[in-house]
């Protein structure tokens, strides 16, 4: 999450929205490798100790120069007043609530401990604002980005504040889990369907400029934004489910659906418009066939897991047990997916080094 989708996103935002002048400065390029340094420290201190001095210190380093981070956007981006650019102001704030929910952390696991709801709360609001909110939002911005032409100023505001209304809304779908409230289901549903009704508005504004969008992509590009756009079908659709009871509690007590959506969120959704942005724009190399191999075998790993990981929890929902072999497939399949970033990242290293020697 901080790894790779933070910091590609961090890079994006600064190619896309940040003026070539001012993202000539030093601050860009320090401040972007001393968060390395912070992900990386929090990638040792928490599988060694846990939620502890060391992680505390590099998740705290984390937070403290994403807020510099949103600082130069807010100040340094363009002031077109653009529909992109008033997305990514959103995406900006959102990051910065999120952020509440880990300061909660500290007087929560002093207070009443790690396994009180207000512990698991603050964790919950902190993933749905990264994920719903930060990460989805600039995202959406990055993407629109892409679009040359003019958008629709009253489809879009329509979009705008329906998308906001709903990102602040669900986030009581989580907060349920822990705390039993009928309220909370009656404005997670509420939030469900402003969400549906947002990105039936989405695609209007788009729909004009949909075939001019797509006749400039080659396959490749094609592929990728094909399965992003399917995959937040896919993720609107489960959420909608949510509304009916039965459904919204074995969301989450079971740890398939649970890593299913996450993945369907972070592999499918994210990494899918990020790389199909990186395509567009040529920052990889579409004629790459070493690449062309790897996303096909991404896109071939995250679908396997997806099928394997839903399939699998619905056997459990029915009480059905375990599939034959299902943990040495989950391995296979997910194998599919690391040989598909190693190839990516050989097709990476091969485009840089044939520039090079062209130079």
């Amino acid at each position: 999450m901080l790894g790779w989708v933070y910091l590609i996103v961090y890079v994006l935002i600064v190619r896309f929205f940040i003026p070539k002048e001012k993202s000539q400065k030093p601050i860009y390029n320090r401040l972007f490798w001393l968060t390395e340094f912070s992900v990386i420290g929090m990638m040792i201190a928490f599988p060694i100790q846990g939620y502890a001095l060391f992680s505390i210190i590099f998740s705290t380093m984390h937070i403290l120069l994403s807020y510099v981070f949103c600082r130069l956007v807010w100040k340094d981006s363009l002031n077109d007043k653009s529909p992109s650019q008033k997305i990514l102001l959103v995406s900006v704030l959102f990051m910065i609530l999120s952020t509440f929910g880990v300061w909660c952390l500290g007087p929560a696991v002093s207070t009443l401990g790690k396994q009180s709801a207000f512990y698991q709360i603050a964790i919950q609001f902190f993933l749905h604002f990264q994920f719903n909110g930060w990460f989805l939002w600039a995202i959406l911005a990055l993407f629109l980005k892409q679009f040359q032409q003019k958008i629709e100023e009253k489809q879009f505001k329509k979009f705008y504040f329906l998308l906001i209304t709903s990102t602040l809304l669900t986030v009581t779908f989580p907060i349920r889990w822990f705390i039993e409230n009928d309220i909370l289901n009656v404005i997670n549903a509420f939030g469900v369907i402003l969400q549906l009704m947002a990105f039936i508005s989405f695609y209007r504004m788009l729909k004009p400029q949909i075939n001019s969008f797509t006749s400039s992509l080659d396959k490749i590009t094609k592929l990728v934004y094909c399965l992003a756009v399917f995959s937040l079908g896919l993720k609107i659709g489960i959420q909608l489910l949510t509304i009916f009871p039965n459904i919204a509690e074995v969301s989450h007590q079971i740890r398939n659906f649970v890593i299913g959506f996450i993945h369907l969120t972070t592999l499918g959704i994210i990494t899918g418009f990020l790389f199909g942005i990186l395509l567009q724009n040529k920052i990889l190399s579409a004629d790459s066939s070493i690449l062309k191999i790897g996303v096909k075998c991404f896109i071939g790993g995250y679908i396997l897991t997806e099928i394997l990981l839903f399939v699998q929890g619905w056997f459990l929902f029915l009480e059905k047990g375990i599939i034959p072999f299902y943990y040495q497939n989950i391995l296979i399949f997910s194998i599919f997916l690391v040989l598909g970033l190693v190839l990516i990242m050989l097709s990476i290293i091969n485009f840089k080094s044939h520039n090079l020697s062209n130079r």
